[in-house]
């Protein structure tokens, strides 16, 4: 299983972003699918999760600004950010959990400045 993460970029606070994350593979729809993030000198977090069946679950951080949603006919995970805040700003990953195994994708920055 491969992922590529695509959207990320600089945006000022309160505007919005779309993550987008196309995974090849035939388990796709059989998987949790996740958006992960990482700031400087900080853990990685969860930011928001979807299972198979579309039941979501944030981080208390993002309630109510972030939506995680999912194709399954095109394999892709989105991650939609609104009223985005400074401490938003992170190295976001695309994650795939399917049988207890986790497969990443190659992180795309976020950056939410004025």
């Amino acid at each position: 299983v491969q992922l590529q993460a695509s959207g990320g970029g600089l945006v000022q606070p309160g505007g919005s972003l779309r993550l987008s994350c196309a995974a090849s593979g035939s388990i796709f729809r059989f998987a949790i699918g996740g958006w992960y993030r990482q700031a400087p000198g900080k853990q990685r977090e969860l930011v928001a999760v979807i299972n198979g069946q579309s039941s979501t679950n944030y981080a208390d951080s993002v309630k109510g600004r972030f939506t995680i949603s999912r194709d399954n006919a095109k394999n892709t995970v989105y991650l939609q950010m609104n009223s985005l805040k400074p401490e938003d700003t992170a190295v976001y990953y695309c994650n795939l959990n399917f049988a207890s195994r986790d497969f990443w994708g190659q992180g795309t920055q976020v950056t939410v400045s004025s």
